[in-house]
């Protein structure tokens, strides 16, 4: 049962999620809602690293490298297609961990360097937390942003 409830938990995050992602595009891709705050790519390309970081952090091995936690936004994120793929393998990811993970292990302490020691659910849970509070970012910039040209 356990199995089933995470998986339809992380399948509405996805769903809902989407929204957001299906309607970046290279045409909208670098809005803002002002100069100083991120793009619409930074932070896609941002929810793309992190989704895998957590996944790192809760023992899964990946090769994606952080270029947005903590970062200026500086040209990442240029490929949304790429980007796309990343979010959509992080998903899976999150599949396999939910498929293979022993129901008495979510509750296992796993050390974080943002939160300290926390049962592995809680960083499960606030993965997708953070994929649908960035993916509300992206809606609110491709609703109400536009495109800041420096001079």
């Amino acid at each position: 049962m356990q199995k089933e409830i995470l998986t339809n938990i992380l399948e509405q995050n996805q769903m809902t999620s989407s929204f957001a992602f299906g309607k970046i595009s290279a045409e909208n891709a670098e809005f803002k809602l002002n100069e100083k705050t991120a793009s619409a790519r930074f932070i896609f390309r941002h929810i793309a690293e992190t989704i895998h970081l957590f996944g790192q952090i809760l023992g899964i091995p990946t090769n994606v490298q952080n270029t947005t936690i903590g970062e200026i936004a500086q040209g990442q994120g240029a490929d949304i297609t790429e980007s796309k793929a990343l979010i959509e393998s992080g998903y899976q990811m999150l599949r396999d961990l939910i498929e293979n993970t022993p129901d008495e292990r979510w509750l296992e302490i796993v050390e974080t360097p943002f939160f300290g020691s926390v049962p592995r659910i809680r960083l499960f849970s606030h993965a997708l937390f953070h994929t649908s509070d960035q993916a509300g970012q992206i809606s609110m910039i491709l609703a109400k942003g536009q495109k800041f040209y420096k001079l």
